[in-house]
């Protein structure tokens, strides 16, 4: 079995990510392929956040929570409206992806996949923190992409 990965084709892991999936410009997601599932998942789960957020923030910073995605989706295609997973709430408010927007330096962000044993029964409200809670005991694989993007 190969190892879970995630990968864009919009920037490599550690690089920069293209201004335009910033929150002030089209706030899209980067397109994203995923890889070496696990056979025995029943479905994946997504957390983008900004762990750099808590000096200026407060706290990580959620960019978008998602989850119940099919577990034989390869690619996340960039403006992905989900219609086959659950989207939750971002720290903007909001369901769905909200890009970066560092408000003082230039920031790491972090796009975290997990392939899980089960589908997850969750509100629609439902944050990162709570998604992690309900993923806890259930995740069979994880990786994790990171890209920065400045200020």
């Amino acid at each position: 079995m190969s190892e879970l990965t995630l990968t864009s084709t919009a920037f490599d892991d550690g690089e920069r990510i293209p201004d335009r999936y910033g929150y002030t410009e089209t706030n899209v997601n980067p397109p994203l392929e995923v890889d070496g599932v696990p056979d025995e998942a029943e479905s994946l789960a997504l957390i983008v956040d900004d762990p750099d957020a808590v000096d200026p923030a407060g706290k990580v910073w959620d960019h978008w929570v998602v989850w119940n995605i099919p577990p034989d989706r390869q690619t996340i295609p960039e403006n992905w409206h989900p219609d086959d997973a659950d989207e939750g709430a971002n720290d903007y408010g909001s369901p769905g992806y909200g890009g970066p927007n560092p408000p003082d330096r230039e920031h790491t962000y972090e796009f975290t996949l997990y392939a899980l044993e089960t589908t997850l029964d969750l509100e629609a409200e439902t944050d990162a923190d709570a998604l992690r809670s309900a993923i806890e005991g259930h995740v069979l694989a994880e990786t994790q992409l990171t890209g920065t993007y400045p200020a």
